[in-house]
Formats: structure tokens, sequence, C-alpha cells
């Protein structure tokens, strides 16, 4: 009799060890696996997924070299645009033999937009540069409200006002910088040591004035916050 217990209870525990086992969603999946030199992710850089219409009978490659079909799509079948390349898409949707995630040629798919293509392209390079400029905690004409907050926190101060061109908006933000401060101790031997400790000081406020909902003027209000660098331009959102 115990030892039918002992074997029941080794079988629970196993069991148990097992359910614990998580199993990545296809989701997860997919935005862990490396894309192809040369080619870049679309998904996440539009409000709204990109869908396009295979026009031909459409054969799908594992690779943006487009070798080694793994399938096709039929004609008239739409697709999720997931990445790019300069000559062809990645793409997520139904095969002929079933869901798959793979590559086809930009002539076998059409879009509302004729200049697809294009457009990802310019906001591709828009999103790189608009980043780089949220990790430098930078601001540049063009830039829309929310990026403006990514890069410089919370505004101090916020105004608004309205004429015949429209609303105008005007954030304005404290800048920040980290001095360092050099202080002097002893240590646990009475030792004389110095360290370094960095204070956050202002250095300067910086008003950001919005038309159409982007960046059309930037204004040092207070000290030099800019540093002497001038003013950068990023092309403005891109509607699809």
């Amino acid at each position: 009799m115990k030892a039918i217990r002992l074997i029941l209870l080794t079988l629970f525990v196993t069991q148990a060890a097992q359910a614990q086992v998580v199993t990545p969603s296809p989701r997860n999946k997919s935005s862990l696996q490396t894309l192809d030199p040369g080619t870049f992710s679309v998904e996440g850089m539009t409000p709204k997924p990109v869908v396009v219409k295979v026009q031909l009978e459409a054969p799908v490659y594992p690779s943006s070299k487009l070798q080694g079909a793994l399938g096709s799509f039929a004609p008239g079948t739409l697709v999720m645009l997931i990445a790019m390349s300069d000559t062809a898409y990645r793409v997520r949707g139904r095969a002929r033999h079933g869901d798959v995630a793979g590559w086809v040629r930009q002539t076998d798919v059409i879009s509302p937009d004729p200049n697809l293509a294009t457009n990802l392209k310019k906001l591709h390079e828009r999103t790189a540069k608009v980043e780089e400029l949220i990790q430098n905690h930078q601001v540049a004409l063009g830039m829309t409200s929310q990026e403006v907050q990514a890069s410089l926190g919370k505004p101090s101060r916020t105004s608004a006002k309205v004429n015949a061109q429209g609303k105008e908006e005007k954030l304005e933000f404290s800048i920040y910088d980290r001095v360092p401060q050099t202080t002097t101790g002893r240590d646990a031997f009475g030792n004389l040591v110095q360290t370094v400790v960095y204070v956050k000081v202002e250095v300067g406020t910086l008003g950001v004035s919005f038309k159409d909902g982007v960046v059309s003027e930037i204004e040092e209000t207070k000290g030099n916050p800019l540093g002497g660098g001038g003013v950068q331009i990023v092309p403005p959102p891109f509607v699809f």
C-alpha cells in the first residue's frame, strides 16, 4: 500500500512540475526572431497594422533571399506586413497550406498606398532618429507632444491659444544636468579620500510650441539648455 502511495505521489509531483513549464506564445517567438541583414521591422511602427493584398499566386519564403519556398498565398489573400527589405515584404497570413509568416516579393502584393515601400522606409528613418533624440533627452522640430515628453519628461508649465489658424500649444520644460561635486572624507583607517558625487542642477528652461500636433518652434526661455548645438529637424509623422 505504501509503495502504491509513493508511486502516485511521484506521478503527481512530476505532472505539477510539467504544468509549471510556460510555453512561449507564437507572438513571443516571432518577436525573438532575428531579421535578415538589410531588413527592418515594420510591426509596431504604425498606429494600426499595415495590411496588403496578394494580387498574384505568391510563393512565401523563409528568408528575404527568397529561396526555398514554404508554400504560397492565393490571389486576393489579405496579409499583415511585419518587416521589409528593398525588394521583399515579411508578412503573416493564411497560405494555402495554413497560417505562415514568411517573405514575399513586393511585386506580388498591392496596397491602397502606391508609395507604401517608400513611405515605410521614410517612417523607419524617422523612428530611428526620434528614438535617438529621446535616448539623448533632446527635442527637434517635427516631433509630437508625446515624443517630446518621452524625451524631456513632464512639462513644468502648459499653455494654449486658439486663433483663426487653429489651436497652438506651448510646453515649458526645466532642463537639468548632472554636475560633479567632490567631497573629502576619511576612510575606516583615517586616511583622506575624495569621492565624486553627481548633483542634479537646473541649467535652464525650454519652451516648445506645437502647431497641428508637431513642434513648430523651440525657444530657450532661460539659460542655454540647447548648449549652442542649434535646432534639429525631423519629418512630421506619416499618416497611413
